[in-house]
């Protein structure tokens, strides 16, 4: 399993039902095209986070490098629908972070150190 973090500030006019709106309509087409595992959309709480913290954190999670390579395949594909969707969510997005995290230690480096 692979997650994939943005971290995400939307434009000051934009309103945080729309964009989860469009950020669940957009990865609700992924997972169906099966380019994603599963999604969830997080919002600081009580404003507690350091200045380094943004408002929305989006964690998306893919089984292997493959999967990601296909979802911006997807992103690539010159299609109306998919155009819109992307468009509909990055419209109110006014900055972004992002990484691509594992877990750790994985089961391979977890296999290999019980070998020693």
């Amino acid at each position: 399993m692979n997650l994939y973090h943005c971290s995400i500030d939307l434009h000051h006019e934009a309103k945080a039902i729309a964009f989860a709106n469009a950020v669940d309509q957009w990865m609700s087409y992924l997972r169906e095209r099966n380019v994603i595992q599963g999604w969830r959309l997080l919002r600081r709480k009580l404003n507690l986070a350091s200045d380094k913290h943004r408002d929305f954190l989006l964690e998306i999670e893919f089984a292997n490098m493959t999967q990601l390579d296909q979802a911006f395949r997807v992103l690539g594909e010159m299609d109306e629908n998919v155009e819109r969707l992307y468009a509909n969510v990055n419209a109110l997005i006014a900055s972004a972070d992002f990484g691509l995290y594992r877990p750790f230690p994985d089961p391979e480096r977890a296999e290999r150190m019980a070998l020693i």
